[in-house]
């Protein structure tokens, strides 16, 4: 799958994967760029550690799809040692001997050329042969932004349904400025707008000049008494400052299209913290790479 980043290429492999016979069977996605290069091996194969087994990604989705994210990433030596796999349908754990047998389809995405990182002697080419039996390319969001009022209404849906925030309506004038608005971070920047609209906005319908504040546009002040409120200040401290916070990570992840790293010393969040953050807000950040 080829496609800018947030184009929407994981929701388009795990569409792949429930429209197929493997559809009860897992689907493992893994950011290919998230995985520490001294641990790579271990993370895809596993390991044997005396009586001690750790099953790798193939294995837990053995039966299913294993989605590799940014396989552009992939370590030299992960990827030798993935080509054989897929060769012989088996591999060895890393510390055993026992042959393990796996049935796995294989989806990858990328943002870049992978017939460059070939020719710059970055990536395998047998493994590029392998992996590129049917490419689909998944367009960027302004070259089908006819379809923007239906995400707009699929996201608040899914919003209001998920995290219980208030619906709101996106009128005509607000769907026309996002139709022509260039949507560098393509469905990504979208979803994460619609939620920032829902959690800082009030009212039945969204403002055109909310959403010009939410996406960067200069928009003219309004006197103080004509500001409305964030619903969430009626809340209790806690409630709201939980809002806030994933709101407020949810944005710079965006500006950082994903980077962990890069949030951290933004922010000035040591990385182990920011991880616990993150996770007990119920924010997908691998989602956002």
């Amino acid at each position: 799958l080829i496609g800018e980043p947030g184009s929407g290429k994981e929701t388009l492999a795990r569409y792949l994967h429930h429209s197929s016979g493997r559809r009860e069977a897992p689907f493992v996605d893994v950011g290919v760029g998230t995985i520490a290069s001294s641990n790579s091996a271990v993370e895809f194969f596993g390991r044997v550690d005396g009586d001690q087994i750790q099953h790798g990604l193939l294995e837990q989705a053995n039966g299913g799809t294993l989605f590799l994210d940014e396989v552009a990433h992939m370590e030299p030596e992960t990827q030798v040692r993935l080509m054989s796999a897929l060769e012989s349908n088996s591999f060895s754990r890393i510390g055993g001997s026992e042959l393990v047998h796996v049935d796995v389809r294989i989806i990858a995405s990328t943002c870049r050329s992978l017939e460059d990182e070939v020719r710059a002697g970055r990536f395998r080419a047998e493994l590029y042969y392998l992996l590129n039996v049917v490419s689909l390319k998944v367009p960027p969001l302004r070259d089908h932004s006819e379809d923007i009022p239906d995400l707009l209404n699929f996201y608040v849906e899914y919003f209001v349904s998920r995290e219980k925030l208030p619906f709101r309506r996106f009128p005509v004038s607000v769907q026309n400025f996002l139709r022509n608005y260039p949507w560098y971070g393509n469905i990504r920047e979208l979803k994460n707008l619609v939620q920032r609209i829902l959690i800082l906005g009030s009212g039945e319908d969204v403002e055109l000049e909310e959403v010009k504040a939410a996406v960067g546009e200069a928009v003219v002040e309004a006197p103080q008494d004509q500001m409305r409120q964030p619903d969430f200040y009626d809340l209790p401290l806690k409630e709201a400052r939980e809002h806030f916070e994933k709101a407020y990570l949810e944005y710079h992840l965006d500006k950082y299209a994903g980077s962990v790293a890069r949030l951290s010393t933004a922010i000035g969040l040591e990385r182990t913290h920011l991880y616990r953050k993150l996770n007990s807000l119920g924010i997908r950040f691998r989602d956002k790479r």
